[in-house]
C-alpha cells in the first residue's frame, strides 16, 4: 500500500508560476504511475498529467499543454506538477492518485479501478 501526501499549493497571480509535490509512503511510489487531477466545487475531478512509472511516457490534458510539466524522482519516492502560465480557470483542489496499471489511454478517468490511492489534495488558487 502506498500513501500520498500533496504540497506546494497556494495562492499565485495570473502569469505565476507553481510547483506541486506528491510525496509517496509505504510502497515505493516508482511501482507506480502518477496522474494529477483538479476539482472544483460541483464539478467532476479531471484529468491534468499522467507520468509513467519510469518517467519516460507523460500525458497532458489538452488546456494545460505547453504550460504544466510532469516529472518524478523515484529515488526520493516524489512527483511533481510544475505549473507556469497560471489561468484563473486552472484554480481547484489538486490531487495525484497512484495507478497499479500505468497511464493508458484512461489515465483522466478517476473513477478506474487501477488508482491505488490518492492524496488529500492541496489547493490553488489563481487570481489576481
Amino acid at each position: 500500500q502506498v500513501q500520498l501526501v500533496e504540497s506546494g499549493g497556494g495562492l499565485v497571480q495570473p502569469g505565476g508560476s507553481l510547483r506541486l509535490s506528491c510525496k509517496g509512503r509505504g510502497r515505493n511510489l516508482g511501482a507506480f504511475a502518477v496522474s494529477w487531477f483538479r476539482q472544483v466545487p460541483g464539478k467532476e475531478r479531471e484529468g491534468v498529467s499522467c507520468i509513467s512509472t519510469s518517467g519516460a511516457i507523460t500525458f497532458y490534458e489538452d488546456s494545460v499543454k505547453g504550460r504544466f510539466t510532469t516529472s518524478r524522482d523515484n529515488e526520493i519516492r516524489v512527483a511533481y506538477l510544475q505549473m507556469s502560465g497560471l489561468k484563473p480557470e486552472d484554480t481547484g483542489t489538486y490531487y495525484c492518485a497512484a495507478d497499479s496499471g500505468g497511464c493508458g489511454s484512461t489515465w483522466s478517468d478517476a473513477t478506474r479501478s487501477s488508482y491505488r490511492a490518492w492524496g488529500e489534495g492541496t489547493q490553488v488558487t489563481v487570481s489576481a
